[in-house]
Order: structure tokens, then C-alpha cells, then sequence
């Protein structure tokens, strides 16, 4: 398992608050990259993560959605769905940049650059444990709480 420490970082979050990582030492956090909001595979995820919060609550985890959208957008896609967990908007890549999760993708024919779907796992040390990149949406989220049932 790899134990890497993460440097704490600052983002404006849903529901007014900020998000700031070293205010979460003593749990653990799934901390899932996503292209973005409101798109079909970042709403199933987003879903997938909603329906298994509990689980994830019940095991000392927060779950904490980045995309590069404004908060506005944020907003409007948490509410839509009744996401129980807080959407992070990293609109100037600074937690993107952290976790290297910027890549250029073919779309329509056309290379643009854009977030590829990753999901980090960091302990209640504040150590990054583990990490998903090119997430592939179906399970991925019944993968990640049966990884977080082992800590």
C-alpha cells in the first residue's frame, strides 16, 4: 500500500462552507475526481457514491466530489441529485494539479484537455493510501467502500 503524505490544500465547497484537508485528520477520505457536473457517467457515479454514503459514514469516511465547475454549478447538481456529501470546485486546478489529473482526451475527434476520472484515498493520517485513475464508473463505488472496509 502506498503511504504518501498530502499537502493540505484549500477549496470553496457546497453549502457555503471551505474545504481545507487537514480539518479531516481521524477519518478517512475518498476524494473523487470527476470531468463534469451533470454529465451522464459523473451523475451515475455521483449516484452510485450517494446511495452507499451510510456505508462509507459508518466506516469514519467522507466523500468529497472535484470537479473544475463553479460552485454555482456545484450547487445545482448536488441538489438535483440529494448528494449528502459536499462538491469541491477546484476552478483554478490547484487540487488537479496535486493529483496529477489533468489530461488531454480525445473528444468528438477534437484533443482537449479536461480531468480524467480518479479517485484517492487518504487516511486519517492524512496519507494519500490509495488511488483509482481512469475510473471506469460501473462498481467503482462499491469498490472503493469494500477497499475502505479493510483500514
Amino acid at each position: 500500500m502506498m503511504h504518501q503524505a498530502v499537502a493540505d490544500f484549500q477549496l470553496a465547497a457546497t453549502s457555503g462552507k471551505t474545504f481545507q484537508l487537514s480539518d479531516y485528520l481521524g477519518k478517512n477520505l475518498v476524494i473523487y475526481f470527476y470531468p463534469k457536473d451533470s454529465t451522464p457517467g459523473c451523475t451515475t457515479q455521483g449516484i452510485q457514491f450517494r446511495d452507499t454514503y451510510a456505508d462509507f459514514q459508518a466506516n469514519n469516511t467522507e466523500i468529497f466530489g472535484v470537479s473544475r465547475d463553479s460552485l454555482k454549478s456545484h450547487e445545482n447538481f448536488k441538489a438535483k441529485f440529494t448528494f449528502p456529501f459536499e462538491l469541491l470546485a477546484d476552478t483554478e486546478e490547484l487540487a488537479c494539479a496535486l493529483f496529477g489529473v489533468m489530461k488531454m482526451k480525445n473528444m468528438y475527434g477534437k484533443q482537449v484537455r479536461g480531468i480524467e476520472r480518479s479517485t484517492f484515498i487518504i487516511d486519517k493520517n492524512g496519507s494519500l493510501i490509495k488511488e483509482w485513475r481512469s475510473v471506469k464508473v460501473e462498481g467503482h463505488a462499491t469498490e472503493v467502500l469494500t477497499f475502505i472496509k479493510t483500514l
